[in-house]
């Protein structure tokens, strides 16, 4: 039994006392009474009776403890050639005068604030300047589109709205005052006032008596103290869309959320107070509220804001510029962006234009890393490459390699093993454990450890129905997969992505893995289209790497094979197409379903998330090709 084996075992043995020890990291303002709340399960509650500050435990302690001079947020922006470090006490200041510019407004604890922002260090201000005085923020990313965000407004209900006056895509400005003007109109539920940052490259109109001006309300602004909150209160709500078209409001906890992250930092990504943690991603997203802000400043750590792209801005070289300038020891990106870079650059040259020996270690996630991706990454980068698992709603890691406990092999195409304080299980439809190597349904038993949602805001009934329903003592992942004999989980597609053919239940995950290990294909991925004689069968998109000289028919021809070799005749895969692009939304996960909808032709609603729509009519035309659509 190695060290991560015990661990993992004394985590779900004594859950109170494992995570009551995890606690002693965070600075209490009040003791908590109770560890864990059990009363009402299925909804538990950690830390029962325990006040703290979020915005405290991330940036106060760490200048009183004589940090503030150390670099708390580095922000890199390629699309405006901007460079900025600001250092903790710093941070600490311009945080405490924004949050008693909100205080200005009347903005109380258990107010909701949303944040409308691009990838700059303005968005982490505003989060933690709620955190600060106990407001409830809801980020919603930079440039969604008016309609969804008058859903979010109508469901949160703000006193307030923080934007900026545009996002940058690339080249391309996206004004966002606009759409938050017509959101405001769609809406039932006006906000009181708006604060709009002005950026140079557009500048936003304002109207009297609502919107105000960011700079003049914080040159206004005294600094304020934090106000304690009880540990079970709301500290964030983001959305995550809803298989109904009404999006999904996951409500995070004070107290569990800053115990788990704060233990994550160094047991799963193995990071020193100091270090230079990037993850890459957006503060709209869950990876951005949970390891660009409050992860690493919790942890003592600097953390990396980029406002750019993995390539594009302005090469495939981007991401090791930022590694070597900055100094960076942990990336944590979606499996997407390298795919980007390796589709780009196959051969990795731009690799050899930066030092990068201060670098330890890539964590992906966010979609499953085929294990080509993940062994391309290994082979270039030379340090571990850890493919890890874990949702909006679970807030931090379920399943990882956890190299601050113990390093265990490195497996293609599996994130390990359960995080200690996760217990998943494989269940059949029946709601009996499968045996090694079978697929079936991924769930966790409860209670699940703290960090993960306490509810859907102001939905108790639709979190009860969407999670805890189907599998009664467990949380529902909604994915699928299976479990080797070592405990390693291999997750392999949302449960609506294993398909029927002729009767087998069939992972499309599994057949992606064989066409993304064709030498001439940088992405892909498969779905199940309706057959009426055989129920479903498999459809496979392909996306070329950079150079790639062969004819489509003759790629196609092999895969096709390649199929039928490695998982068999009874998949039945023969349809096949290659495109230039694959539609994704913009943390880059694979529109599956929209795709299935369209080739089936289904009314389907255009994702909120989508980065560009064109591409879906790039796809109808693919499929019309195949018949389909």
């Amino acid at each position: 039994m190695g060290l991560f084996d015990e661990v993992q075992s004394r985590s779900l043995s004594e859950p109170e006392k494992f995570w009551a020890e995890a606690a002693e990291n965070i600075d209490w303002s009040k003791p908590f009474e109770k560890v864990l709340d059990d009363s009402s399960a299925p909804f538990y509650h950690w830390f029962q009776g325990g006040e703290l500050n979020t915005c405290y435990n991330a940036l106060d302690r760490h200048v009183t403890a004589g940090r503030g001079d150390q670099i708390a947020l580095i922000y890199d922006s390629p699309v405006t050639d901007t460079k900025e470090q600001i250092t903790y006490a710093n941070l600490l200041s311009r945080v405490s005068k924004f949050a008693g510019a909100l205080d200005n407004l009347d903005v109380q604890k258990g107010d909701r604030v949303i944040i409308y922002m691009p990838m700059i260090l303005e968005a982490a201000i505003a989060m933690l300047a709620c955190a600060r005085i106990g407001a409830v923020h809801s980020v919603v990313f930079g440039g969604f589109a008016a309609n969804e965000l008058a859903t979010r407004i109508d469901d949160c209900q703000p006193k307030v709205i923080v934007t900026a006056s545009c996002g940058i895509e690339v080249s391309k400005v996206i004004p966002y005052k606009p759409l938050l003007d017509q959101a405001i109109e769609l809406s039932a539920n006006k906000p009181e006032h708006c604060i709009v940052w002005q950026r140079p490259q557009a500048k936003a109109s304002m109207i009297s008596g609502r919107d105000l001006d960011w700079k003049e309300v914080e040159s206004q602004a005294s600094e304020i103290d934090c106000v304690p909150v009880a540990a079970t209160d709301p500290l964030y709500i983001l959305y995550t869309s809803g298989t109904t078209g009404q999006p999904k409001g996951i409500v995070r906890d004070n107290g569990g959320h800053a115990v788990a992250l704060y233990w994550s930092m160094k047991n799963i990504y193995n990071v020193e107070p100091g270090d230079v943690f990037w993850g890459a991603s957006d503060v709209g997203w869950v990876v951005g509220h949970s390891y660009i802000v409050y992860g690493p400043l919790m942890y003592g750590a600097t953390s990396v804001m980029y406002e750019g792209k993995p390539v594009g801005t302005p090469d495939p070289g981007a991401f090791w510029r930022v590694i070597s300038e900055y100094k960076v020891s942990v990336l944590f990106t979606a499996p997407t962006a390298f795919r980007a870079i390796r589709q780009q650059d196959p051969d990795a040259t731009y690799l050899d234009k930066y030092d990068l020996s201060c670098f330890k270690t890539l964590f992906l996630a966010g979609e499953r890393c085929d294990p080509d991706t993940l062994n391309w990454a290994l082979e270039k980068l030379g340090v571990p490459v850890i493919d890890h698992w874990w949702q909006t709603e679970t807030g931090w890691p379920i399943a990882s390699n956890c190299l601050g406990i113990e390093q265990l092999p490195i497996v293609a195409g599996s994130p390990a093993r359960c995080v200690p304080g996760w217990d998943v299980r494989i269940l059949d439809s029946d709601h009996h454990e499968v045996g090694a190597g079978d697929i079936g349904a991924i769930v966790c038993s409860l209670p699940l450890p703290p960090g993960t949602f306490s509810t859907l805001w102001n939905a108790p009934e639709r979190h009860r129905e969407a999670y805890l329903s189907t599998f009664p003592g467990y949380y529902e992942t909604g994915d699928a997969g299976y479990k080797d004999e070592n405990g390693y989980i291999f997750v392999m597609s949302r449960t609506d992505d294993i398909i029927n053919v002729a009767g087998h239940r069939l992972s499309t995950g599994a057949m992606e893995e064989v066409l993304a290990a064709h030498e001439d294909v940088s992405e892909c991925a498969v779905i199940g289209v309706a057959d009426k004689l055989k129920g479903q069968l498999p459809l496979g998109f392909m996306v070329l790497k950079a150079g790639a000289d062969r004819s489509h028919d003759e790629v196609i021809s092999e895969v096709v094979q390649k199929v039928r070799k490695e998982i068999g005749p009874v998949a039945a895969f023969k349809l096949a197409a290659v495109v230039g692009r694959l539609p994704k939304t913009r943390s880059g996960k694979i529109l599956r379903a929209t795709m299935r909808k369209i080739a089936d032709c289904e009314e389907y609603k255009v994702p909120a998330t989508i980065d560009d729509p064109i591409i879906l009519d790039e796809i109808a035309v693919a499929l019309k090709g195949l018949g389909y659509a």
